[in-house]
């Protein structure tokens, strides 16, 4: 495979920064994942944690060095992770579950597949249009879903997300097959609720991948103002043309051995503070060992007949 990849994560005006956001790619398939843990419930930062190391941990557990089937990969790790949630919820006896929402995509054999739950999106570009982008679970962008909407009721406000007793609601597509130069972007609402999809698609053509990123998240920021949202991306473009590799980093996997991987897992924006910027080290290592912790129960009750 030959790809290039850049990600950004920034708290903008917001104390914590809830967030998660990272890639792992083999010899021969690539897993992007981002979570956007929501506010007005306890810990949704540790719940974004949650979905993108289930997603991580099983990526790498299963690709060797390409999964069986990728789309039925992305619906089983999409429920493990809420469980994992759950489970977290429960060792903790918390009175309410930490929620996220969550887009995770995985390109192998040059095809796309995608699931995603909440409003954490993706955006298909290709030649500066839109392919395809992925529908928020809202009253606003699926009111096909219900017969009668309540009066009064914000047509933005989610009707499923990661963190319930109850399976969330998800959408799933692909394999679909990408062409050479086609971009990817994964992000939170932090930088699609103050730009339109034009804005995205306009910004993520003709630059170089990181240069387009970097441009888009200040113009998110700049939007927003001081008060404005956690802002997160992700982005990718497939089988870079030759052309430009000397204006960005592309990744050639080829060398990668059968079981072999590396990962982004933990990388944010270098310029950027994040959610970790409020703990001493021993409170992030705990904070790890306890999400470690609630993955491996979902692992073993998966085992358990």
């Amino acid at each position: 495979m030959k790809f290039s990849v850049y990600q950004v994560s920034r708290k903008g005006g917001r104390e914590v920064n809830e967030d998660r956001v990272g890639y792992t790619y083999t010899r021969d398939a690539v897993l992007l994942t981002l979570a956007d843990g929501m506010g007005g419930h306890p810990d949704g930062e540790k719940a974004a944690e949650i979905a993108v190391r289930v997603f991580t941990q099983r990526f790498v557990s299963e690709a060797h060095p390409r999964l069986r089937d990728p789309r039925a990969f992305l619906e089983r790790t999409l429920l493990d992770a809420n469980q994992a949630i759950v489970d977290y919820a429960h060792a903790h006896s918390m009175s309410d579950y930490p929620r996220t929402t969550l887009v995770a995509a995985v390109v192998q054999a040059g095809g796309l597949s995608v699931v995603h739950s909440g409003d954490s999106r993706l955006y298909w570009i290709r030649h500066g249009h839109m392919v395809q982008r992925t529908r928020d679970h809202s009253y606003h962008d699926k009111p096909e879903l219900f017969r009668q909407i309540p009066a009064g009721v914000n047509r933005s406000v989610l009707f499923t997300c990661l963190g319930s007793d109850s399976p969330p609601l998800y959408d799933v597509f692909g394999p679909q097959a990408l062409e050479q130069g086609d971009r990817l972007l994964l992000c939170s609402d932090g930088l699609w609720s103050v730009m339109t999809d034009e804005d995205v698609a306009i910004g993520l053509h003709g630059v170089p991948l990181q240069d387009a990123v970097h441009t888009l998240a200040d113009e998110a920021e700049h939007k927003a103002g001081r008060h404005g949202d956690n802002v997160s991306l992700l982005a990718l473009e497939w089988d870079t043309a030759d052309d430009f590799e000397s204006t960005q980093v592309v990744i050639r996997s080829e060398g990668l051995a059968d079981r072999s991987f590396a990962s982004s897992f933990g990388a944010v924006d270098d310029t950027a503070e994040t959610a970790t910027d409020a703990f001493d080290e021993d409170t992030i290592e705990r904070a790890i060992a306890e999400i470690n912790e609630a993955i491996r129960r979902t692992a073993l009750r998966k085992r358990d007949p």
